[in-house]
């Protein structure tokens, strides 16, 4: 009857149309089980799954391509032709081919090393062992043989190896358990049901050999919540749905084995088809440089047209005169034609001002900064053995400009573990420990825990530290007792008993699970469950109880009840849920004791636990009986029945006896609510984008402290259609910037009114904080193009963004929008297969290498343990790397426009001729050895603040995200201080010799001697401005700079020697040039001068800067010096206790409970042997089940009734903060610099 009651819900194929072979795009999917050769036609995918992007073959082409997409390569390459032509190259080819070949060699291994492991990850994955029913027999196969509709057996604990259809499991009615934390980073269990005509077919391998069902159903897509097929078999056709599909990555739990039929295979399924494309990212700098290339190119021919035009005027007018004296091979008649082979012969020359060795530095540096990422100890999470990794060298500067940080919640903010952390019974609380002053103790991991060696099924692992709960419970208090007897009762947990007194809870939250466990510590073991009774463990002493009926949770009800006779035959009805909902079903005579709980729970919540009331009541049999017959009635209609369930449950669920209150923590990944306290004074925006339900989000932003009760207001969209989600958002943006933008317009003139008419201006000018919560649903219509601008707006105006009921797709939409409308750097953080998206859709992505799967470490480019690591992955390596990264950058063009444009002012003298000022091998060596190595120091190890410093003043990250160390404005700044060097280089000495004669009265100059002198005036001016630019001297950098000033007075002198001419006289002519040179007195004065001149004009200009105008690095600096000569200080961030009056409202789950499938039987195994003798069922009692099937077709329940009354959510300001330290707070900065 359900299976065609569900054949009537789902749309048959008449809206589908066969498999297009016109454009190759599949439309649906046939296939047939136990038939690969029917399958092959259609030419589907294999399970091989590949991740790289090269192979042995394309490694080179491909490879080749992407690196001359750099402008600055391929320009390289142009001039490398250009040198191959003698008629107008004045530099040998080698100049250029050999960087040319050791940058693309570098960048090719590094491409090459990081493809590598990608192969490796994708053969480990592809060659695990899975059994595959082939030729009637099950044999073990690679993943990647497996092929679509073969019929594979899993065993417990295994991956699946595919996207499946279930056909038969271990498990009464073809139910199996799978865990989907690869998919969705979620670890409670989830169940899937097979169709009843294939889970006979069991484990008979015969009969699975035989079946020959074929299923045509939707094509490969990313939608993990939705599948829509039907299988035809035996001339029947039965309808598919998600809920007996297995999908990859997910796990098997509980369940011994289970056999499936391969639907999608490997990148079609639908993790792969979740995982995205992997992208080609390059950071803004990258883009920027090509940019800077382009411009440096022009300047390039700007001025090898100059030079050309000055040639042809020079041989039309003067050159001529020469050429009796001048022994040309061929004399060229026409000065223009002079002009142009010029032109070409000054781009060969000048084209130094972006050299080939800048790119390889680049890389070096980038592979550097990683590699200190891999090495940083404060990185290395030791409980699980993992360190930080740099998956990519390419995006490391740009880890020092993010504005925008993307979150997952489960299993990346939180560790998916819930903790019973406190309680409240008859007005008493417990779980805080106090001192022998009545002073309340902070409980830290050495704090003792209480003793439950009294309990034989204690779970070792739980822990609680105040021993006066034991105490009571030992004292055998009643209320104590019914309590701890209710958190054993009332709930569906399933117990899983692996060897006497090893029990394991398989609960459908991880809430539940907690107070199960609380309640076994504490002496009421919940051992064994049945359709009709559940047993128990009460202080040693086994009790069976009869379930009569269970009220289960669901969205609206907020609340779960259950309904017991215990061994006396008394009835008793126990619920827990949400305390505004149950404090409207209590007895009158609790009005008191419903006070001081609710004192408890205010201060429970105040330190973002998430909160549960406890009730209870004697039913008295007749009402009861009387009740029931209601219920069996209510139960077998056909009209309205949820409604009338409901209904029926508020009848009996009245007049209820206040018990107490529970404190579950959603245990935090330690240092989360720091971490994001300290990124947001480094104005960094941290958007969460969950899966989890609305209720479940806000509770986790309010323990982070993301949202607080100090808050203006917490804005919740809701709508469910376009019109309502786009007025809720209009309303949530007048209501911010109304007051705002009066007092910003009232205070601009018309001009910047207009220039700052965008709305992104008031971003700045909003000192009130508000957050902005929105539902899946809602975002559904707000990513829409006529919304997407107005939803951008409103959020970027709020100081928290929580995204709740997302699925993957729209967590990349989200990114991807704010990368598309924001100029910012965006990155993305997640530890499941459900972020894979999103990671590859950042600017930067980064997996937590959690306890749910590799998934998103493998697409991510950083990878490391703990949340809190992103803290100083930002703050230290990316503020280091793009401050080292900018102070290169802006060096580097400096000193290559001093070097090259000597030889533009030199042409004016030499009749643009073309003839270089420095020796071949001095231009040959500048870049590659005199100079490489100091650049390379400073761009490795630099620091203009030590890490201490970067951490606790986090407003120095500020710079990063406004781009203001390298930009346009620097590089024209850079650039032009390179060509005033240059003009004092050339034209101090020019001055100094043109009249000066030696010692003996001869001329103190030629040719080679202005070079050597221009040359080393050069490399000692350029060494001086790397001391001055240096923050942070080690004795790296004090070798490189005397070292290169070292290495080139050697070479320059063997270069004039004796013996280097004996053995290359063409090589090397001029002998004793640099001896004879730098032995004149005057030589050196004029060294000093120049060197004098270059240097003293810029050291002015940053004294008087970091005097009158000190920014707040030099603020820093200047304290990081004073720190040092007093020692150390300790740090003054203190963390204020959040004091909230929100209780979590949270009802230990977020999705239709599992109670009816508990009461139908379907997942309980006919015992063979039992420990327990369970009474007969009741005869009053009645399942109130009609078809556990039915249930989990209908909606999970409405969330528009749960959100109403949050739609409005007031908060409390001025609530008062306290300065004592809690375990979970946020950083206020208490000091100025």
């Amino acid at each position: 009857m359900a299976e065609r009651w569900l054949w009537l819900l789902i749309p048959w194929r008449g809206a589908w149309t066969p498999r297009s072979k016109a454009n190759g795009q599949e439309e649906e999917r046939h296939v047939r089980a136990n038939d690969r050769e029917y399958n092959e036609r259609f030419q589907y995918a294999d399970n091989r799954i590949k991740t790289s992007k090269y192979n042995f073959f394309t490694f080179l082409p491909i490879n080749l391509f992407e690196q001359f997409q750099r402008v600055a390569n391929a320009y390289f390459l142009v001039l490398l032709i250009l040198q191959l032509i003698p008629q107008i190259s004045s530099l040998s080819w080698f100049t250029t081919i050999v960087p040319l070949v050791l940058v693309l060699a570098i960048t090719a291994v590094k491409d090459a090393t990081d493809d590598y492991f990608r192969h490796k990850s994708d053969q480990q994955v592809n060659t695990r062992q899975s059994q595959v029913l082939i030729k009637g027999k099950l044999q073990n196969e690679k993943w990647m043989n497996v092929r679509v509709g073969d019929i594979i057996k899993l065993e417990n604990n295994q991956f699946v190896a595919a996207d499946l259809l279930l056909l038969s499991s271990s498990e009464p009615c073809g139910l199996c358990y799978i865990e989907t934390a690869e998919l969705d980073g979620e670890t409670n269990l989830k169940v899937r049901q097979a169709l009843t005509v294939t889970s006979d077919l069991g484990t008979d391998v015969s009969r699975l050999a035989e079946f020959n069902g074929e299923v045509i159903c939707e094509p490969p897509n990313n939608k993990l919540d939705k599948f829509m097929g039907t299988l035809y078999w035996k001339d029947n056709k039965f309808p598919l749905d998600n809920e007996k599909m297995l999908l990859r990555g997910c796990v098997l739990r509980n369940t011994e084995w289970c056999f499936g039929m391969v639907i999608f295979a490997g990148l079609q399924t639908k993790l792969m088809q979740n995982c995205g494309r992997t992208k080609f990212k390059r950071t803004s700098i990258d883009k920027l440089m090509n940019t800077l290339v382009l411009w440096i190119f022009g300047f390039l021919i700007c001025m090898g047209i100059t030079l050309a035009i000055g040639n042809t005027i020079w041989e039309e007018r003067v050159g001529r005169n020469f050429w009796s004296y001048l022994l040309w091979d061929e004399l060229l008649s026409s000065p223009v034609f002079s002009g142009f082979l010029t032109f070409w012969s000054y781009i060969i020359i000048l084209n130094t001002v972006v050299p080939i060795s800048l790119y390889v530095s680049v890389e070096v540096l980038r592979l550097g900064h990683s590699y200190f990422i891999n090495w940083d100890r404060k990185m290395y999470y030791s409980k699980r053995d993992t360190p930080a990794e740099a998956r990519t060298t390419t995006l490391n500067e740009e880890l020092g400009q993010v504005e925008f940080i993307f979150s997952d919640k489960t299993g990346t903010l939180t560790q998916n573990i819930m903790v019973f952390n406190k309680c409240s019974i008859n007005g008493k609380t417990y779980g805080d420990i106090y001192d022998e002053f009545g002073h309340k103790v902070d409980i830290t991991e050495k704090t003792p825990c209480v003793d439950f060696s009294f309990n034989p099924l204690m779970d070792r692992k739980f822990r609680f530290h105040d021993s006066s709960l034991v105490e009571a419970i030992k004292l055998e208090e009643p209320l104590v007792q019914e309590f701890f007897r209710l958190l054993a009762l009332c709930h569906t947990v399933m117990p899983e008993e692996r060897s006497e007194g090893e029990l394991v809870y398989q609960a459908q939250s991880p809430d539940e699970g907690a107070l199960v466990t609380a309640a076994r510590n504490f002496g009421f073991v919940f051992r064994a469950r049945t359709p009709e009774t559940i047993t128990l463990y009460e202080m040693g002493q086994p009790v069976t109880y009869q379930l009569l009926a269970i009220l289960d949770f669901n969205n609206v009800r907020k609340r779960m009840s259950v309904i017991v006779k215990n061994p006396k035959g008394q009835i008793k009805l126990y619920s827990k849920g949400a305390d505004t909902i149950l404090f409207d079903r209590l007895d009158p005579c609790n009005e008191e004791l419903m006070y001081t709980t609710s004192e408890h729970l205010n201060e429970f919540a105040g330190e973002g636990l998430r909160t549960l009331a406890l009730a209870y009541k004697d039913l008295d049999e007749d009402v009861f009986d009387e009740w029931m017959k209601k219920l069996l009635f209510v139960s077998t209609s056909l009209e309205n029945r949820e409604e009338r369930l409901g209904a029926l449950y508020e009848e009996i669920e009245q007049g209820l006896m206040l018990l107490g209150a529970t404190a579950i923590e959603d245990k935090l990944q330690e240092g989360v609510p720091e971490t994001i306290a300290c990124l947001t004074l480094a104005n960094i925006k941290i958007w969460v984008l969950t899966g989890d339900k609305l209720e479940t989000a806000m509770n986790i932003g309010y323990s982070c402290n993301m949202l607080r009760d100090d808050m203006n207001e917490v804005f919740i969209i809701s709508g469910h259609t376009s019109l309502e989600v786009q007025q809720e958002l209009r309303s949530a943006k007048e209501r911010i910037m109304g007051p705002s933008r009066e007092k910003l317009g009232s205070g601009l003139d018309e001009d910047k009114t207009d220039m700052y008419g965008s709305d992104s201006v008031f971003e700045e000018t909003i000192i009130a904080e508000y957050a902005l919560i929105i539902n899946g649903h809602s975002l559904a219509h707000a990513l829409e193009a006529d919304l997407e601008q107005m939803l951008l707006d409103t959020a970027c105006l709020c100081k928290t963004v929580i995204c709740c009921r997302v699925t993957p797709l729209q967590k990349a939409q989200v990114v991807e929008l704010v990368k598309r409308h924001k100029r910012a750097v965006t990155l993305a953080i997640g530890d499941g297969a459900n972020d894979v998206s999103m990671i590859k859709t950042a600017h930067i992505g980064v997996g937590i290498s959690g306890q749910e799967g590799m998934q998103a470490v493998l697409a991510s480019d950083y990878s490391f343990a703990q949340f809190r690591y992103l803290q100083r992955l930002l703050l230290v390596h990316g503020r280091w790397s793009y401050h080292r990264m900018c102070t290169f950058l802006c060096y580097f063009f400096y000193k290559n426009f001093a070097f090259t444009l000597v030889h533009f002012w030199f042409g004016f003298l030499c009749g643009f001729s073309a003839q270089t000022v420095y020796d071949q091998w001095f231009i040959t060596l500048f870049n590659i050895v005199y100079t490489s190595l100091p650049v390379l120091a400073m761009g490795l190890f630099d620091q203009d603040v030590n890490e201490h410093h970067s951490l606790r003043y986090p407003s120095l990250y500020r710079p990063g995200q406004l781009n203001l160390m390298f930009n346009k404005r620097k590089f024209f700044t850079c650039t032009l201080q390179g060509i005033c060097t240059s003009f004092v280089l050339f034209f101090i000495p020019y001055g100094a010799f043109f009249c000066a004669v030696r010692d003996d009265g001869s001329h103190i100059s030629d040719q080679q001697a202005f070079a050597v002198t221009i040359a080393t005036s050069l490399v000692i001016v350029v060494s001086v401005q790397i001391g001055l630019d240096t923050n942070y001297w080690t004795a790296v950098n004090h070798f490189f700079i005397w070292g290169s000033l070292a290495v080139y007075f050697a070479i320059l002198f063997a270069m004039h020697s004796d013996g280097i001419f004996s053995i290359f006289p063409s090589q090397f002519p001029f002998i004793g040039t640099a001896r004879n040179s730098l032995m004149q007195k005057s030589v050196w004065l004029v060294i000093l001068l120049t060197t004098v001149v270059c240097i003293m004009p810029m050291l002015a200009i940053r004294f008087l800067r970091a005097v009158l105008y000190p920014s707040l690095t030099d603020k820093v600096r200047l304290l990081q010096q004073a720190t040092r000569r007093q020692g150390p200080q300790e740090q003054n961030l203190r963390r204020v206790r959040r004091t909230s009056s929100r209780r979590s409202a949270y009802a230990f789950a977020h999705q239709q409970g599992y109670g009816e499938l508990i009461t139908s039987g379907k997942n309980m195994r006919a015992p063979t042997s039992s420990n327990f003798v369970f009474p007969v069922s009741p005869p009053g009692r009645v399942n109130v089940a009609t078809s556990w099937i039915d249930s989990m077709l209908k909606k999970k329940g409405d969330t528009s009734n749960a959100v109403a009354m949050e739609k409005t959510t007031g908060v409390a300001s001025g609530t008062e903060m306290s300065d004592r330290t809690e375990p979970q707070g946020q950083y206020t900065q208490t000091e100025e610099v």
